[in-house]
């Protein structure tokens, strides 16, 4: 019997722990709970927060892009956690994660395109000025919501 427990010690690391961490999927039936080690980032519990849903089949679907999803404190703050914000034994344990809106998205991405095609219309010489207008004009049509 001695032998038994002195097996079971072997498993550990010390000065490393494990906590178990609440992640609360906005849209979703219920909180998923798992442990991290001690030192985790926020990304990491990002990404296994997503691997954790997938594995239990939940719905709706989110998808596994890490740069697709904020984690905020459960119990307060507006702001989003830093991705290298650091889990540890004295911080926060319960988390939302929240899906990024696809109009912030879509705005990133139009932003980059039109930052990108500026670049090129001024080593072209051409005025892209037209470009830019006709783009927020259709931004803002497409995000017209019933």
């Amino acid at each position: 019997m001695a032998m038994g427990m002195s097996k079971r010690g072997q498993g550990k690391v010390k000065g490393r722990g494990r906590l178990l961490v609440t992640v609360t999927v906005y849209g979703s039936a219920g909180p998923l709970r798992f442990l991290v080690n001690e030192g985790e980032m926020a990304s990491g519990v990002v990404r296994l927060a997503l691997k954790t849903y997938a594995r239990e089949g939940r719905l709706p679907l989110l998808g596994t892009h890490l740069d697709e999803f904020l984690l905020y404190h459960a119990n307060g703050g507006f702001d989003a956690l830093d991705p290298g914000y650091v889990i540890n034994f004295n911080g926060a344990r319960n988390f939302l994660l929240c899906k990024k809106q696809i109009e912030e998205v879509i705005e990133e991405k139009v932003e980059e395109k039109a930052i990108a095609g500026s670049v090129i219309a001024s080593k072209k010489g051409y005025s892209s000025s037209w470009k830019s207008g006709l783009n927020k004009s259709l931004n803002k049509i497409l995000s017209f919501r019933i």
